[in-house]
């Protein structure tokens, strides 16, 4: 938090920090109007929290008082005063409700017009309305505090993995090439006719290459890209703390991110015991069905015999029995610790026909391969899990919609056949029933 004196501020303390122990002092406040109360106080407002703005009725103050009486909500100020302790029976809980600053100077920097909803948390909004406006979401003290603790939590990640455990943070491209099996990607067509780029749905392959490298210990803080169309709870772009080390095994991967995020975890969140529950994949999937129980109410399929039939139960079971060649790869074929490259050719042989265009990795990994192994956090969930979140939209700064639109830019947005043609595409728009063009 900004605090005390400094010459890269206008301000001398943020709203949130004053207190008794700064009575008589001589401070300078920049923010925002939350309230005008009878021409009497402003309660003025940053990211930090709220103080008490006390408006003077003296006559010699006369341009100060005006200039704060004419103000709208959500102004932007600039306040200089001093510090004085609220009159007996004033106070109240907030962190500076024992104190106010009486206004010796003001100055606007920006009159604001009426906002489409009040930065208030007891007003409701509806999320549509939210993400259209989300500059001024963001402003709420609930946002302010998610995208804070994001912050913080990634600075923690950032210093235990790199000056603890000496992991290298690289940053990889996203302007890859399109590769089989997994998620959908979003393609990026290029300047030469016929070829195009996507955008990579992991750091899968690079951080692959880069144990190749010798780098011995990756991480980064990976923008991903999916387009899976419409999922709840889904972005079409999101970030993973992505790991990879040479020399290891499953245990030490575990043990790194069990310590990674105890290290990490918010001290006002209360602390988080290690080790993790684990469980293998044969006990997941006989006892839940899936790859990724929610093991929460301890439902397995054993469990809910008594809600589905005994046939319905059976299909279950069988439909997981179905050999793997015959469904769509829905694991990642590199998501265990990798110690021989032989392996992994025979896995992309047996999960596509034709592993041609992974000829880069594959070659890679003859040219002297360590052992190496990794893991992706969700960095998005693991927010929204730890400040309690409805949505991971409410810890993204700049989410899409459920559709993944950007309700505030409007995107996705049309192109003109102008800016279409160096990139050698043109758009055939669908037609409606009777061959009329939409």
């Amino acid at each position: 938090m900004v605090s005390g004196p400094s010459s890269l501020s206008l301000r001398t303390h943020t709203c949130g920090e004053l207190n008794v122990d700064h009575v008589g002092k001589w401070v300078t406040l920049c923010g925002w109007v939350q309230y005008l109360r009878q021409d009497l106080f402003v309660i003025l407002r940053d990211f930090s929290g709220l103080t008490q703005i006390l408006v003077p009725q003296e006559e010699s103050a006369s341009k100060v008082k005006a200039d704060l009486c004419d103000l709208t909500v959500e102004s932007v100020i600039m306040v200089t005063g001093t510090v004085r302790k609220r009159p007996a029976g004033q106070e109240n809980k907030m962190p500076t409700g024992e104190i106010e600053v009486l206004a010796e100077n003001v100055e606007v920097f920006n009159v604001s017009k009426k906002l489409p909803f009040e930065i208030k948390e007891f007003v409701k909004k509806s999320e549509s309305l939210r993400m259209q406006y989300r500059y001024l979401d963001l402003r709420s003290s609930r946002m302010q505090k998610n995208l804070r603790l994001r912050s913080q939590l990634v600075m923690k990640m950032r210093e235990f993995l790199c000056n603890e455990h000496g992991f290298v943070d690289v940053e990889t491209p996203t302007l890859f090439k399109r590769t089989p099996g997994g998620a959908k990607e979003f393609v990026v067509p290029s300047r030469e006719p016929g070829l195009f780029y996507s955008l990579p749905q992991s750091p899968q392959q690079f951080k692959q290459l880069l144990m190749v490298a010798g780098v011995d210990r990756y991480f980064q803080i990976a923008r991903c890209y999916r387009d899976e169309g419409s999922k709840p709870d889904r972005q079409p772009e999101f970030t993973q703390v992505d790991i990879e080390m040479s020399f290891v095994d499953q245990e030490g991967i575990r043990t790194l991110v069990e310590s990674m995020l105890q290290h990490s975890w918010p001290a006002e969140k209360g602390s988080i015991q290690v080790p993790f529950q684990t469980m293998t994949y044969e006990e997941a999937m006989r006892d839940y069905g899936v790859d990724k129980p929610d093991t929460r109410f301890n439902m397995k399929l054993t469990d809910i015999s008594d809600i589905f039939s005994s046939t319905q139960v059976e299909f279950l079971r069988s439909a997981l029995d179905q050999p793997e060649g015959s469904i769509q790869a829905i694991l990642v074929p590199c998501g265990a610790v990798r110690r021989k490259p032989s392996h992994e050719v025979h896995t992309f042989h047996f999960l596509w026909e034709d592993p041609s265009q992974l000829t880069h990795l594959l070659e890679a990994l003859d040219f002297g391969a360590p052992p190496h192994g990794g893991i992706a956090l969700g960095l998005d969930r693991l927010v929204s899990i730890i400040v309690g979140a409805a949505s991971i939209r409410d810890v993204i700064a700049f989410p899409k919609s459920f559709r993944g639109h950007d309700l505030m830019s409007r995107a996705p947005d049309t192109v003109s056949d102008k800016d279409l043609t160096p990139y050698h595409i043109y758009v055939k728009w669908p037609t409606k029933q009777g061959g009329e063009e939409k």
